[in-house]
């Protein structure tokens, strides 16, 4: 069997909606409910919710499935959800979180590379970014050190 260079796994074009495991169905959709206003595409009452975010859909399932496995008991996050917006309007979403009374981990920061972000955590400890695409001169002089993955010999 021959297979071509857009067959199979290579034919992938787009990821179209991502599912965030949950501990408390609950306690997540409230909070992206709350936080974001996002469209609620679907919805199943404790079993699934889908969000539209743009072209993609988000949606919180509850953990429970044989191959979902356990939730790390550490605290660490389990993903990071990235979300672009205007660069004016991380700052905009800084006030937003603070108004609600978010612990915002890192408030908004132009970075060493062109984007200006900020990062909170929601209720199940994953990291959620606000980002921007900014000018390169609005970087940073110097590494920040904070986002760069650094691999060596």
């Amino acid at each position: 069997m021959t297979i071509n260079d857009r067959s199979g796994l290579r034919a992938i074009r787009s990821i179209d909606y991502v599912i965030v495991l949950c501990d408390d169905w609950k306690k997540m959709r409230a909070f992206f409910i709350d936080i974001f206003n996002f469209e609620i595409e679907q919805e199943e009452e404790g079993h699934f919710i889908a969000f539209r975010v743009g072209t993609l859909f988000l949606a919180l399932r509850p953990r429970g499935r044989a191959y979902d496995g356990p939730r790390k008991s550490d605290g660490s996050a389990g993903i990071q959800l990235s979300f672009r917006v205007p660069p004016a309007d991380v700052d905009l979403a800084y006030q937003a979180l603070t108004d609600k009374g978010i612990d915002v981990i890192e408030p908004p920061t132009n970075q060493d590379f062109p984007h200006r972000t900020l990062f909170f955590r929601d209720p199940e400890n994953n990291v959620i970014e606000i980002f921007a695409d900014i000018h390169p001169r609005d970087t940073l002089p110097a590494s920040s050190g904070l986002h760069r993955v650094v691999t060596g010999a």
